[in-house]
């Protein structure tokens, strides 16, 4: 397997030069004022170390032979080529929980907007704005408008990730009847939760008792049109559907139906498409969830620190290819970072190699995830590039990154 792509030597250290990082999209410059002195910004990108993204497309460029980490400063990845990147070597990060406020904030808007048709009552007030008697009319007309209170509704969260558990605590603190479902339920996001929200192990029992239902998990072959016919007859009438997490998580034409049949009353969502804007009693947005200062802020510094942690020391967090793998900085004479095929007896492989040509590894991490692994091992002598080579026959080993 090996290539240009496979022997990856900390040139940029080596010869004191800053590592360049490129910026395919404008990014916060309070996450940017985070690189160091020993990085800069370029504007070539062919010759970018790290690359910062958030939605420009990157599926047909030709990848840089030195580039060692993408960061997406967002949560959504569908628009890097992961695949392609992890036969690289290239590790590629994204922002999980850094725009969690935002969106979490206009799910409730959109409860809210739902309830008490605020919509409705403000297209009201514009086209009658010359109208004299506007003050008296109102009175008469604003009954058009009523609606409901959410307090003790009952909400239904269908994923309790970053965002799902603060919109679940946030509609407790409201009043609300909270169900939270999640078959992936962390031990960080169950300590999240409170006492309030009533943790369900049937989505069934979500789709029947619910006022509100609210969408949180990623876009997935299992969760790809998953609120459809099926789910709508099991809802109650009148449900309000919010989708503030995927546009393909709802099969548009099923919604349709529902709408029409009154299934549904509200259908809230932040991906309007040319079907789902010509719906009744469909309220879009577009695609403001994170769109806000400080959840553009909070996205560019977290993605910043993940390149900057993985270039220095090869430590991964976050990384949607790779698995996670930390070890605190280098103590030794340098350090070397494999990605391979996750396979049976790669580090007995890599072990002996360094054994023969008199490494000693005083200290090491490993870690696979699904397919891939990826080794962490510090050496007490510098790694000749013979080393380097020998490692690379090896096969299922996609790229080896020596870091001083």
């Amino acid at each position: 397997m090996a290539s240009a792509f496979g022997r990856s030597r900390d040139i940029a250290e080596e010869n004191g030069m800053k590592r360049k990082i490129h910026c395919l999209n404008p990014i916060s410059k309070k996450g940017l004022r985070l690189l160091s002195e020993g990085y800069e910004l370029t504007e070539q990108f062919e010759e970018a170390e790290g690359v910062l993204v958030r939605s420009a497309s990157m599926h047909e460029m030709e990848l840089p032979e030195g580039l060692e980490a993408v960061a997406r400063a967002g949560a959504g990845v569908n628009n890097i080529p992961l695949d392609k990147c992890t036969e690289k070597g290239i590790v590629v990060f994204n922002t999980p929980g850094a725009n969690a406020n935002g969106v979490k904030e206009l799910v409730l808007a959109g409860m809210l907007m739902a309830a008490r048709d605020i919509h409705g009552g403000i297209e009201w007030v514009k086209q009658n704005k010359d109208d004299s008697n506007i003050s008296r009319d109102m009175e008469k007309s604003k009954k058009m408008f009523a609606g409901t209170e959410i307090m003790g509704k009952r909400l239904g969260v269908v994923g309790l990730g970053a965002i799902g558990v603060r919109v679940a605590n946030a509609a407790a603190e409201l009043g609300m009847k909270v169900y939270g479902y999640d078959p992936f339920l962390s031990v960080d996001a169950a300590w999240q939760l409170t006492s309030f929200i009533k943790h369900v192990t049937n989505l069934d029992e979500i789709y029947r008792k619910c006022d509100y239902i609210t969408v949180h998990v990623p876009l997935l072959d299992a969760t790809r049109g998953m609120i459809n016919r099926e789910a709508f007859a099991k809802m109650k009438d009148g449900v309000v559907i919010l989708n503030y997490a995927r546009d393909l998580l709802v099969n548009d034409e099923d919604m349709r139906e529902a709408l029409e049949s009154g299934k549904v009353h509200r259908y809230m969502t932040d991906f309007p498409n040319p079907r789902v804007t010509h719906m009744p009693g469909v309220i879009a947005t577009p695609h403001l969830g994170a769109s806000t200062a400080e959840s553009e802020d909070n996205c560019a510094e977290m993605a910043v620190k993940e390149l900057m942690t993985y270039l220095e020391t090869g430590s991964i967090r976050n990384s949607v290819n790779y698995p996670s793998c930390e070890m605190p900085p280098c103590r030794g004479a340098c350090r070397l970072c494999i990605f391979n095929v996750n396979k049976p007896n790669m580090i007995g492989q890599f072990a002996s190699v360094l054994a023969e040509e008199g490494v000693n590894i005083p200290d090491m991490q490993n870690k696979s995830r699904g397919e891939v692994a990826y080794t962490i091992m510090d050496a007490d002598q510098e790694v000749p590039q013979r080393v380097v080579d020998r490692l690379m026959e090896i096969d299922g080993v996609y790229k080896v990154r020596i870091i001083k």
